[in-house]
């Protein structure tokens, strides 16, 4: 039988896979032999992200782009392209999140969520598309709970989540055709992310977010790598237009109460 784990040649894409959960799916695909190019806006973050890809034994590209401005992003794809070859894996992860109540929402604060998240996601998928491998190619968005959950003081975060589930199941009927594949990670509590540095900012919020995860720990980023490996393998070759919870079942019980970790701009 042929070693199903081995991505040995293949060619994987991660948007935002400078830190956190993408960087982790980024070193799990290099740990599997495949070729990977990481973009993320910062250039030092990415160049150093790289820099540790290539230490695991992978050839590594790293290229710093905004996921919204999508000629930025068209070129970084085409530049990875001329490099690797066709993709085979693209995993779509930029997000940005912050707590805040609706009625403290600046315009432009929700916006900002939207553009990067909701926006973005639709830039790398829409332009990676020509270049995606036909058929085979796995595509992989990230999205949270918060598409599916409504959650106080997420109101942002929760419609670009929606948005990108929505347009996972839509793209996955649309591209099926040629081959393609398309499903969603939406992951729980993950230690070690900015995302929980920013929506667990206590110990006391930290405590809480674990409570709530009925396997009563929080997610690793091995946790989140294993099932970016396992999508993109023959063994999920017949699963397409999923959004699937790697959550520890927290999400079995609704959304989080955010009001404890919130700080009023320019409260002590």
């Amino acid at each position: 039988m042929t070693d199903t784990s081995s991505f040995a040649g293949r060619h994987v894409f991660v948007a935002g896979g400078s830190s956190g959960i993408n960087l982790g799916i980024a070193q799990a695909f290099a740990r599997a032999g495949a070729h990977v190019t990481v973009m993320s806006r910062s250039p030092d973050k990415v160049q150093q992200a790289a820099e540790g890809l290539r230490a695991l034994g992978a050839q590594a590209l790293g290229i710093s782009a905004d996921v919204r401005d999508s000629a930025a992003v068209d070129a970084a794809l085409r530049q990875s392209h001329a490099l690797f070859g066709d993709i085979d894996v693209l995993v779509s992860g930029a997000a940005g999140n912050f707590i805040a109540p609706a009625k403290d929402l600046s315009p432009n604060g929700f916006r900002t969520v939207i553009d990067i998240d909701l926006n973005g996601s639709f830039h790398v998928l829409r332009l990676a598309y020509p270049l995606l491998r036909k058929p085979g190619a796995s595509v992989i968005n990230i999205s949270a709970p918060q598409g599916v959950n409504p959650t106080m003081y997420q109101v942002h975060a929760c419609a670009a989540k929606a948005g990108i589930d929505m347009m996972t199941r839509v793209l996955a009927m649309e591209w099926g055709e040629d081959g393609v594949r398309v499903n969603a990670i939406a992951p729980g509590p993950i230690a070690d992310t900015e995302g929980m540095r920013r929506l667990a900012p206590s110990p006391e919020a930290l405590a809480n977010a674990v409570a709530s995860v009925p396997l009563q720990r929080m997610g690793t980023l091995e946790d989140i790598a294993h099932m970016a490996l396992f999508l993109s393998s023959p063994q999920a070759g017949y699963v397409t237009g999923a959004v699937i919870p790697v959550d520890g079942g927290s999400s079995l019980r609704g959304g989080r109460d955010m009001r404890a970790s919130y700080t009023p701009r320019g409260a002590a």
